[in-house]
């Protein structure tokens, strides 16, 4: 079997199935900006690690320009080879040629520079950035495969993993470097009219190897490039026991036919004010005096907020936040991409051991998505894997709207193991919250309309209100005679 070895990339070498394979020629592609040279120095610095020794031919950028480079990621390019081909001398008048084609005197005498270097340094790892001046001193595209074929023999002979970079200024169509390359990795950058620009890679082609297909979002930061594998569910399903956990309300674990099902999710859907969050902190506190591990992610308001509102409720969060129980993760979705998302959900559950998952809310998480079809694909992964880990996932969706007809930009009921339906209505000339079980997979659930109310004692829900009217048509008003609770009292979330 074939020698693999590592990118030095995180991520990376779990897309490829284990890193690449050796003594191969290997093309990184992407417009500039996009992490080429990023990567390519922390694929020499793993070799430096590993004491494979290394070598960057760089015919586009000087050693200082990359040692930069290095120094703003925290790294020493000490020890590291580094060959300019392009010197001082050349850009004089007196080196010019006049008699013979300067591309051809300059094409020769770059291969065999760059051959000459290898045989002196014997490395085991190459760089050579970039193309693009190969491509050019070449002239035409006969000359230029030629060299490309000499210079991939040559390296193969050596034993060298080689990364040819390009900065894809070829001529669009052109894939004769695809055909010659072992494998092909492309890097892009994907910019939207707000937030900042999303990095993907994608691993267009690699002999022999099993890789993971697609775009794969990376980020590119102060310590290099981190890559977040496309999640795949099916690869992932631990045994758990199927028990039914309690919400910490015994009417609301009657309303959803004995509580929430561990390795299910459940969907919190109502309009903004109607009591969802609140819910969700009240199983968060419940599983939490269970002891279960739990991580709330927020996207709709800040830390301090949420913190307050839960103690006027009744429910302190700040010790469970304390003793590392509890983890909450403010997100900005204009500068998290949803790989970087998925990502930290995974080491919550892999890594912390968390029990207990919150998204509040998937409005927000919409707006980091280049389009809806691509939430909806990713959403079915995340929530699949989160089901098959035995964990129990809880969902805020809100609906545009108070009263009326009241709508969504997505629907994600039918991913939903679990819905618990929010809805305003009229009574005594007060406005009231009801709240509803209107699906369960798993439980017998109940089909009726409960009131619902936030007070100082908490979270309540009351008796099952039976004379409603208008609950299809969003247009609820009660004229019944079962006891309210609070009628007076205007509920709040």
């Amino acid at each position: 079997m074939d020698r693999r070895v590592s990118t030095g990339v995180a991520g990376l070498d779990e897309i490829l199935a284990g890193g690449l394979t050796a003594s191969r020629v290997y093309l990184v592609e992407g417009p500039p900006g996009a992490g080429k040279t990023t990567l390519a120095l922390q694929f020499l610095l793993e070799g430096q690690r590993l004491e494979d020794t290394g070598l960057y031919v760089t015919l586009s950028e000087t050693a200082s320009e990359l040692r930069s480079v290095a120094a703003t990621h925290g790294w020493s390019l000490d020890g590291l080879a580094i060959v300019e081909l392009l010197s001082d001398e050349g850009l004089t008048p007196e080196y010019e040629q006049t008699v013979l084609n300067p591309a051809e005197l300059e094409l020769g005498e770059t291969v065999r520079n760059v051959m000459r270097e290898v045989e002196q340094a014997r490395p085991t790892r190459v760089v050579f950035d970039s193309l693009s001046e190969l491509r050019l001193l070449s002239q035409s595209p006969l000359r230029y495969r030629r060299q490309l074929l000499a210079l991939k023999r040559f390296f193969g002979n050596r034993n060298c993993t080689v990364l040819l970079l390009d900065d894809e200024t070829s001529d669009a169509g052109d894939v004769q470097l695809h055909s010659l390359a072992h494998g092909v990795i492309n890097l892009n950058q994907v910019t939207h009219e707000y937030g900042t620009q999303r990095r993907r890679l994608r691993v267009v082609k690699m002999r022999g190897v099993a890789f993971q297909g697609g775009f794969h979002d990376f980020t590119l930061k102060s310590g290099g490039i981190q890559v977040f594998p496309t999640l795949v569910a099916g690869d992932r399903h631990v045994q758990f026991d199927h028990e039914n956990l309690s919400t910490g309300v015994p009417e609301l674990d009657a309303l959803l036919g004995g509580g929430l099902a561990r390795g299910t999710n459940t969907l919190l859907v109502g309009p903004s004010g109607a009591g969802k969050t609140t819910t969700v902190l009240r199983c968060l506190q419940t599983a939490l005096e269970r002891g279960e591990h739990a991580v709330y992610y927020l996207f709709d308001e800040t830390l301090g907020t949420l913190l307050r509102r839960a103690a006027a409720l009744g429910m302190n969060l700040s010790p469970h936040l304390e003793s590392g129980l509890l983890s909450i993760q403010p997100i900005d979705p204009a500068e998290l991409s949803p790989g970087e998302f998925t990502h930290r959900v995974q080491a919550a559950v892999e890594t912390h051991g968390a029990r207990v998952v919150a998204i509040d809310s998937l409005n927000a998480y919409l707006q980091a998505m280049p389009g809806e079809k691509y939430l909806m694909l990713q959403m079915h992964e995340l929530l699949t894997y989160l089901n098959q880990q035995g964990v129990m996932s809880l969902l805020v969706l809100g609906q545009h709207g108070i009263i009326g007809e009241i709508q969504s930009n997505i629907d994600v009921s039918y991913l939903s193991d679990a819905l618990l339906l929010f809805r305003f209505f009229e009574a005594e000339g007060s406005v009231l919250t009801a709240v509803s079980a209107v699906k369960s997979r798993t439980n017998m659930h109940e089909r009726s309309i409960r009131q619902f109310r936030l007070s100082d004692k908490g979270l309540e829900v009351g008796d099952v209100l039976s004379d409603f009217k208008g609950v299809l048509s969003g247009l609820l008003s009660y004229a019944g005679h079962t006891p309210l609770l609070g009628a007076n009292a205007v509920a709040s979330e």
